[in-house]
């Protein structure tokens, strides 16, 4: 695939996901194991500091990318000169084609990577009434596409696997992967995702969102923003997502773990067999 006209040059500074460390287990054994490799990304945009993410670092560009693309602070990835990550000094160096893109104040310093605070809610809740998604009989899902998205999630070689302690999303048209992201958040992995659907100017009307997070009103808002009308969880569902996921006529199926799940929401867009 070709990047979006005037697409920001992006450095390519993936790094390690896992470390191997010894542990002692309950039969007083010492083994190894591996665990996420967890580090602190500062984001600059012109020269002003904006946030501390916490992440892997598996697509650190593409979740710099999707972080300012889902909190609305660029209109579009093409406004961006370039995004340049520096592990040594932990910074994403972000340049505007103009150096004239202004940060909003209310961001905070910090954003921790615990599973509530992956955003700043605030300006997400703000962008509700901009929130278009396709009609449900524009954008549908088969069960067995739904069954055979599960199966290529269960199949897919992962970091969870080896390590555990992260949480995954993953892009599909239909049964077919597009693309998949794991990181500490879950917020993390759907930025990336977006930061991914941003470079290459995907559409998401008719996609599927993947993820193994639960479906807090925040992810919903973030899949929503990507024009996303299906979402599928591992996980379930909180009183919030819910209420979103009906106000904009999302399908949000969660538990959904082999052949099995629950239809939340949207169920106008589900083609039972």
């Amino acid at each position: 695939m070709q990047p979006i006209e005037n697409a920001p040059r992006l450095t390519a500074s993936a790094c390690e996901s896992v470390r191997e460390i010894e542990i002692l287990d309950e039969a007083g054994v010492r083994r190894s194991i591996l665990i996420p490799a967890e580090r602190a990304l500062t984001l600059r945009l012109d020269g002003r500091e904006l946030v501390t993410l916490m992440t892997l670092g598996a697509m650190p560009e593409l979740l710099v990318l999707g972080f300012l693309r889902n909190q609305r602070l660029i209109p579009h990835a093409a406004v961006l000169e370039s995004i340049s990550v520096d592990w040594s000094a932990g910074v994403s160096i972000i340049k505007s084609r103009r150096g004239q893109l202004e940060a909003s104040a209310v961001l905070p310093q910090i954003v921790a990577s615990g599973s509530g605070q992956g955003s700043v809610v605030a300006r997400l809740m703000s962008q509700l009434d901009s929130i278009r998604l396709p009609a449900a009989a524009e954008a549908r899902i088969r069960q067995s596409t739904l069954r055979g998205l599960l199966e290529v999630m269960r199949q897919h070689d992962s970091i969870h696997r080896r390590a555990r302690s992260v949480h995954g999303c993953a892009l599909f048209q239909h049964e077919q992967l597009l693309m998949s992201v794991e990181d500490v958040g879950r917020h993390n992995a759907l930025d990336t995702v977006s930061g991914w659907m941003a470079l290459y100017g995907i559409d998401g009307g008719d996609k599927i969102l993947f993820t193994t997070g639960r479906l807090t009103g925040e992810m919903v808002v973030k899949a929503a923003l990507c024009g996303i009308p299906i979402v599928v969880s591992r996980n379930g569902v909180s009183t919030l997502g819910y209420d979103l996921a009906q106000k904009f006529g999302m399908a949000l199926f969660g538990r959904a773990v082999h052949r099995h799940f629950n239809c939340y929401t949207g169920a106008e867009r589900f083609d039972a067999e």
